[in-house]
Order: C-alpha cells, then structure tokens, then sequence
C-alpha cells in the first residue's frame, strides 16, 4: 500500500507527464492504442481494422484503419459493416431469451416440444433441451461446410436446414459435455419462427436491433446498404475473397452485418443489464441468466460458458466476451462489467492475431483505468 508521501509524489509526476505531453491519461492510451492499431495495418498486411471503446454508457473513442476493399482502395470508414460471425450468436441467444420472458417458450424444455419436425438418426436427440443448444452442451456436431457460395436467402432456407439433420448423429450426451456448435445455434432461426410466428431476421430486428438504434444492421445481407459495406479479404498478401459469408441457413451462428458504432450500443447494453437508453431491451434478470457461467468450458483457462456468452477472470475482473472468425473476417467483443468497459474490434482479413490485437488494447485501458 503506498504511503501518503508515496501518493503525493505520484501525483505529482502524473501532473507533470499531462503537462508534458498535453494529454490526460486517457487521451494517452487512446493514442497508445491507434499508434499500434496503425502499426498492424501498416507492417502486418491487414487490410482493415475498425474499433469502438465504451465507457459507462457512451463509447469515449472509435476509429478506422485502413481500407474497406484492398482491390479498390476504398477506405475504411467507422460506419462501414462486416460480417461479424459467431458474435451473431449472442444476438440469437438474446432474442431466443426475449421469447422465454414472454412466456412463449422455456429454456429448460426439450427442443422436440417447440419442433416438433426435428429429427436426428441418433436418439438422444429427444433429450436435447434449448439450454444445451444455448451454452454449447447439445452434443450436436458442427458445420462441416457453411456453402457461402450459394448464399441462400428465401425465407424457407431454416426449416429446410434442420430438416437435413434428420441423419446426424450426436457427439456426446446431451448436457454432459461442451462441445462448441454453430448448428446448435443455426437450429435456433427454425425455432424462434415456430414460436414467434416471425422469421427469425425480422424478430431480431424488431426486438433488439431497432430499439438499439442499429437502424443500418442486418441478418440479411441483400439489406445492407452497399455503400456501407466491407469486402473480405483472404492469403497473403490480403486479396478480396471471391465469396462474401452469407447463407440464410447459417444466420444464427454468423451472418450478422453490423458496424463499430452499431455493436458498440450492443455493448453499452449488456454493461448495463439488458437496458440502452433508458429502454430495457430484455429484463435484468434475463440478462443475468445470460451472462452467468453454466459449464467449464475450459478447464486449463478457466473459460466458462453462459448462453452464448464466455467468461474467464483477468487482472482481478470478470470478461465476457465472444469472437467470430469466418471467410475474410475475424472480430472480438469484449466486456468487463465492474469496469464498464467495452471493447469493439472488426476486421475485414481472416488472417488476425485479433486475441493478441485485443490483449494489448485491453491493457492499455487497464492501465487507464
């Protein structure tokens, strides 16, 4: 513990060190932080990054590196959208939650009793509740092929997607295991139009995304506006990718479009129990269910898994985060409630050290705080 004479010192030298440079502790690490964001586009062949910082309830700092289409030259802009992959399934999991606080369905329920036309060769599926689906417990496989070259987009492309499991078989016995599965959460589409009695795009977006104001965000792709768009990149030297990720029968798992100042609401909402701008997107205690840690996912890092969510401790705080890597795309979102702190990075190569990238961002603002 320092000393009275120890913090004054302190003091003192931090004062000193702001009227040296000019800047406040917080305008330091945020130039510390595009100093080294524009170091990675600069000397490590990335074609873009965009980045959004949340403090409180307002994001304190948002940037954009580089270029939106290497091909092109066209730069990269704070409100231009990427597919932001698996970061979709927190998006799933909340809407699938807003229908549970409604009364319409209950987690703990198999999915049989929701679907009734759900099938799978092997027999356990009975037993497979929507928990297990949330938290990666289901013992369902994962996609061997996402068939982004098709880029289906009828509204028929979910029911038909689960009706194609009528021949898999399970991994493990539901609930006993994690095993992460992006058809765990591609089913999910089917079961919130069963319910709603919506497609699951139009539910998301009258539920969650409009009340977030995330008025230029999408499941489906064909709505993005292509002035706002981001190509994929791919090898090295980054090239464009041929195929943009999108097949509606992997919307829940992947095919959100969104930008840095869009998600950035996302993550202002869940630092603040479901609620952005005074409107309570799904209940307090809706949110902390989701957030909660339901199963070790891993044992080694302490990684736990809520529904959809993960969870592990660093530097004396609880993160909880989630990534998405597909073709052309790897994105981090990540928050540490008891700071208030939200993290938002997007970029458009697959090729990212984004864990690393993330690390030392993170630190940086740590050490601000």
């Amino acid at each position: 513990m320092r000393t009275a004479i120890q913090r004054f010192v302190l003091l003192c030298l931090l004062g000193s060190s702001i009227l040296a440079s000019g800047q406040t502790p917080r305008e330091q690490a945020f130039s510390k932080i595009d100093s080294y964001v524009q170091s990675l586009v600069d000397t490590a062949n990335i074609p873009g990054i965009a980045m959004a910082i949340t403090l409180g309830d307002s994001i304190v700092h948002m940037r954009a590196f580089g270029m939106a289409n290497k091909a092109t030259g066209k730069r990269l802009e704070t409100f231009h959208n990427f597919h932001i992959a698996s970061i979709s399934k927190t998006f799933t999991a909340t809407a699938v939650k807003h229908l549970a606080e409604n009364g319409q369905l209950n987690i703990d329920d198999p999915l049989t009793k929701y679907l009734s036309y759900f099938r799978m060769k092997d027999p356990r599926y009975t037993r497979i509740s929507i928990k297990q689906l949330l938290n990666h417990t289901s013992g369902m496989p994962d996609v061997d092929d996402y068939e982004w070259e098709k880029a289906l987009n009828d509204p028929g492309a979910a029911e038909r997607y689960t009706r194609t499991l009528k021949d898999s078989v399970l991994i493990s016995e539901p609930g006993r295991e994690y095993h992460y599965s992006n058809i765990a959460f591609d089913i999910m589409a089917a079961l919130i139009a069963k319910v709603s009695g919506e497609a699951f795009e139009s539910y998301v977006m009258k539920y969650i995304l409009l009340p977030l104001d995330m008025n230029n965000s999408s499941f489906i792709y064909s709505e993005i506006d292509p002035s706002r768009r981001t190509s994929p990149h791919i090898n090295r030297p980054a090239e464009v990718a041929k195929v943009y990720p999108y097949n509606r029968m992997h919307a829940p798992s992947s095919t959100m479009n969104t930008n840095v100042e869009e998600l950035a609401h996302w993550a202002i909402m869940n630092l603040h129990n479901g609620s952005y701008r005074g409107r309570q997107i799904i209940r307090p205690a809706t949110h902390r269910q989701m957030m909660a840690p339901t199963f070790l996912a891993n044992k080694e890092r302490n990684v736990s898994v809520g529904l959809s969510w993960f969870s592990y401790p660093y530097r004396g705080s609880t993160n909880i985060e989630h990534g998405g890597s597909d073709t052309g795309y790897r994105t981090m979102l990540t928050l540490i409630p008891d700071k208030q702190l939200g993290i938002v990075l997007l970029c458009n190569h697959e090729d990212v050290k984004i864990f690393n990238m993330r690390n030392r961002i993170r630190d940086l603002l740590l050490d601000m705080l």
